[in-house]
């Protein structure tokens, strides 16, 4: 879970790898990480693991995993080039990771203001550059797109 916040994702995330998954929050903000690890203790998920990242590296163990999930927080990474291609050494072969963001290109009713999201064209040519392909792209969302990329 990159840019985990207060780790809404990784409650359900934690769920979904079971007692022998591991779910780890990334977060650059050192007050989130002591709240993700409280909120850990309290929900009573051991498998969560903060992590406090850095604005260059998100800090995750070399080929460990399998699938990062970026929701709403790809805009807030900058010189996203080098940072994805530092997220690769986490993977594992194979692994993926999964995009979702608001729509640049439409008015809705919700999510941050346009000047503050990114178009899906650019985010796959910056994935693309960083050495990964769109794997899969599901519409599932009214607002957001979804954006499904493996390492090459």
């Amino acid at each position: 879970d990159l840019g985990a916040g207060t780790g809404y994702f990784s409650r359900y995330l934690a769920t979904a790898v079971g007692d022998n998954g591991t779910v780890f929050a990334v977060e650059p903000e050192p007050a989130l990480v002591t709240h993700l690890r409280e909120r850990a203790e309290y929900e009573h998920t051991p498998n969560v693991i903060p992590i406090l990242a850095s604005a260059d590296n998100p800090r995750l163990p070399v080929g460990a995993v399998d699938v990062v999930l970026i929701v709403d927080t790809v805009h807030h990474i900058d010189d996203r080039i080098n940072y994805l291609r530092r997220l690769r050494r986490g993977l594992t072969a194979g692994g993926r990771v999964v995009v979702i963001d608001f729509k640049k290109d439409m008015e809705i009713p919700v999510g941050p203001p346009p000047e503050h999201r990114l178009a899906r064209a650019q985010v796959v040519e910056e994935f693309r550059h960083a050495g990964y392909r769109l794997a899969g792209e599901p519409d599932i969302l009214p607002y957001q797109y979804v954006l499904i990329f493996q390492a090459r």
